[in-house]
């Protein structure tokens, strides 16, 4: 279902240039292999590049960057403390072989972009963090993006004074998070000197639109970051109320990989 997503907004979109991000949160599911083995399924389905949600460390990182030919794009968290914290994450996910990876504005322990009851650092505090990635950065071409989560905090104001800010402190692409009309996402782009990443979770508070609206609207980034958990959960249950009902799969069988067909993908046969 993740697949043809990545397809359709592929297809959708009006200039070839603009990136279609295909982010896995399997590993919390499938554990690492999995999120490996959607990695490769997505760069198949035509992404250009995979963001690694929730995988930290040096080693799955590079388990990932290895498994796809592709850009991986990893997530930073809020850079698990300070400054000299930011300096080693950058460091290691560097290493690791990243095209990208991005840090956040929220007080760790940090909540989903799109929760109640948030809270974020001191403007001054993030710029510092965004300083110090690139300080740390030794290939130029590594993408260090900055998000905020302030919206939600402090209101749309105080969020996009902070993106100009990241902005400004270098960052190259700048997410700003829980937007919740198009008249903000117009704002976004028209006043953030920077390449800007738009985030769309069905059932989240920003509108969900295509890429080429989203292309419209300025952003140059689009990332569906919860389909594929949703599309898991929901295929998972549907799968063990099968098996509870008639005690097999056999109804399914349409919408599931075949046994060639899993370990040919799953790179076993070579």
């Amino acid at each position: 279902e993740m697949a043809r997503k990545i397809e359709a907004a592929c297809n959708a979109r009006k200039d070839d240039n603009f990136v279609v991000l295909a982010r896995t949160d399997a590993i919390a599911l499938e554990g690492l292999e999995g999120a490996i083995k959607r990695a490769k399924l997505y760069e198949r389905a035509g992404a250009d590049l995979i963001f690694a949600d929730a995988i930290k460390g040096e080693e799955q990182i590079k388990a990932l960057v290895d498994a796809v030919d592709i850009p991986v794009f990893a997530d930073g968290d809020t850079g698990y403390g300070d400054v000299n914290n930011v300096v080693r994450m950058v460091g290691e996910y560097e290493r690791a072989g990243v095209a990208g990876l991005f840090i956040e504005d929220q007080v760790f322990p940090k909540r989903c972009g799109h929760m109640e009851g948030k809270a974020v650092i001191p403007m001054e505090e993030m710029v510092a963090k965004i300083r110090a990635a690139l300080y740390a950065r030794e290939d130029p071409d590594l993408v260090v993006m900055a998000r905020t989560d302030a919206l939600a905090v402090n209101g749309f104001e105080d969020a996009l004074k902070r993106g100009k800010a990241y902005a400004e402190a270098g960052a190259d692409l700048i997410f700003v998070e829980a937007v919740t009309t198009e008249e903000q996402m117009r704002r976004v782009n028209a006043e953030i000197p920077k390449p800007t990443l738009a985030n769309m979770i069905e059932g989240g508070k920003t509108p969900i639109k295509t890429p080429a609206a989203l292309q419209e609207l300025g952003y140059d980034v689009v990332v569906f970051p919860c389909s594929l958990t949703y599309a898991i959960t929901k295929t998972v249950q549907r799968c063990l109320e099968e098996l509870r009902v008639n005690g097999t799969t056999n109804a399914l069988l349409d919408d599931m990989t075949t046994f060639d067909e899993f370990f040919e993908f799953i790179g076993a046969r070579d």
